[in-house]
């Protein structure tokens, strides 16, 4: 609970900074430049480091890979479908495609399946989510970001990418044990990705403009909280049969709302920002209701 307070706050307060006048209009630029060079690596670095592996776990960051390459497919479709200018799709892809399976998935994992199950959150968040964001995501900011750039500009792009850096450098770091006061360190830092994210996101939220979205954000919310998780159950429960808890829980990810730093990345490639803070200003508050739902259906598998 005290999580899901921490989330309204820090969207409440982006607004009300804005409302106010009190910070400067390039005010997002420089939290979101803090989150993508300082806040990010610090957790790939933290969270990879201490991540215990088990190949039996596999099915669980796979959800994230599959979510996010399905919805590339999806929302390039729906893009010549309803003639969407290519940073639109790209915003689309990004945050449409990943969840937020850390900061909003794992309080939720623990009321609604024990904290028990925390580790299984925390495979599909650094092994799932974060990876994709650091590889496949950042290649698709690029693509549609610049539309022309070559195979070496966008290798270059995900090989410079200071989260991307900070997860090899946490792979390879993964036989050295860290000094204690390096881990709290790491952590203090990793723990100012949602304040600061969000009070970006809160800043550039204009409800005033919703008008002009409504076609592209039902698109991504739907695809984010409905179809995704739904392709998620169909493969995981219907095809493979897979059966158990931690099941539950890999589906229940796949249906968290769109992920803050997803959008982060795109509002830093300019992939139409205002669709970005809608999908996480709404779809945030959405899933609180779409999220109990999810967990009554999956009781029982």
């Amino acid at each position: 609970m005290a999580n899901i307070i921490l989330l309204i706050i820090c969207l409440l307060a982006g607004l009300i900074l804005r409302w106010t006048g009190r910070f400067p209009e390039s005010t997002p630029s420089a939290l979101n430049g803090f989150v993508i060079h300082i806040s990010l690596p610090a957790a790939a670095i933290l969270h990879i480091h201490a991540l215990r592996l088990d190949s039996s776990m596999l099915f669980t960051p796979l959800m994230a890979w599959l979510l996010f390459g399905v919805a590339w497919l999806f929302f390039h479709l729906s893009g010549r479908l309803f003639s969407l200018p290519p940073r639109t799709v790209g915003a689309l892809v990004l945050v449409g495609g990943l969840g937020n399976t850390s900061f909003v998935g794992l309080p939720m994992i623990e009321a609604y399946y024990g904290r028990d199950m925390l580790g299984i959150g925390i495979l599909a968040d650094q092994l799932g989510t974060f990876m994709t964001l650091a590889t496949l995501g950042i290649l698709a900011a690029t693509i549609y970001s610049s539309g022309n750039a070559s195979p070496r500009q966008m290798l270059q792009k995900v090989l410079f990418f200071p989260p991307f850096q900070a997860l090899l450098l946490a792979l390879i770091l993964r036989p050295v044990t860290f000094p204690a006061w390096s881990v709290t360190v790491l952590q203090k830092l990793a723990d100012t990705i949602t304040p600061l994210a969000l009070a970006s996101v809160g800043f550039q939220l204009r409800f005033t403009s919703l008008n002009g979205l409504r076609t592209r954000l039902a698109l991504g919310l739907v695809y984010k909280l409905l179809l995704g998780p739904v392709l998620i159950a169909g493969l995981y429960l219907g095809l493979i049969g897979l059966r158990g808890t931690p099941i539950q829980v890999t589906i229940f990810e796949a249906a968290m709302a769109p992920m803050i730093t997803a959008g982060i990345i795109a509002m830093d490639h300019d992939l139409d920002p205002p669709l970005v803070t809608m999908m996480l200003g709404i779809g945030i508050p959405l899933s609180f209701v779409t999220l109990p739902v999810w967990s009554m259906l999956l009781r029982g598998f």
